[in-house]
């Protein structure tokens, strides 16, 4: 599956994700082996991610320079 996924439907967990929005998705195969992907969401300060239905998601292959933003959206600066 792809590194990143787009959220089709957050009507379970409104404030934590936005419909359209691209996440990062970690790897956690146990979490996949129960249909739930471990995505980094809107509560960022939780760089472990949280796990969500993986019907939430879609995957989405990005070019290598929205990859490149979207990392550095995440690092925080100095």
């Amino acid at each position: 599956m792809s590194e990143f996924v787009i959220c089709i439907d957050n009507r379970s967990n409104p404030a934590s994700l936005i419909v359209g929005k691209v996440y990062q998705r970690l790897p956690d195969p146990e979490a996949e082996a129960h249909h739930m992907l471990r995505i980094v969401d809107e509560d960022s300060a939780e760089a472990e991610g949280y796990l969500y239905p993986a019907a939430l998601f879609v995957p989405v292959e990005l070019p290598e320079a929205a990859r490149r933003a979207l990392f550095a959206a995440r690092t925080p600066t100095p």
